[in-house]
């Protein structure tokens, strides 16, 4: 096991630790935040969306996301194009 700094580890390939579990965590919240988009697109204005999905890039990276990238997604979700998020059961590490 190597230990990155206090509360994340590799152990296997894998990341552990609290905070490879909080990264899972927000991981699996974006992933929740996609699907009730999704589902909710064609009752939301753009604006709604477009903070819709900001809210959840910016949950997923704790950082302002890049316009661009909210739009990319935007225009896709209004498209009808699903984003899938996976979510794995371990964090994998390079």
């Amino acid at each position: 096991m190597t230990v990155i700094e206090p509360g994340l580890s590799v152990h296997d390939g894998f990341a552990e630790g609290p905070l490879a579990d909080a990264a899972l965590s927000r991981t699996g919240r974006t992933a929740q935040l996609f699907d009730e988009l999704h589902e909710q697109a064609p009752t939301m204005t753009d604006a709604r969306l477009r903070d819709g999905v900001h809210r959840a890039l910016r949950r997923l990276t704790q950082r302002q996301p890049p316009a661009f990238q909210v739009d990319s997604y935007t225009a896709l979700i209004r498209r009808g194009m699903r984003i899938d998020w996976p979510v794995p059961d371990r964090l994998p590490c390079a």
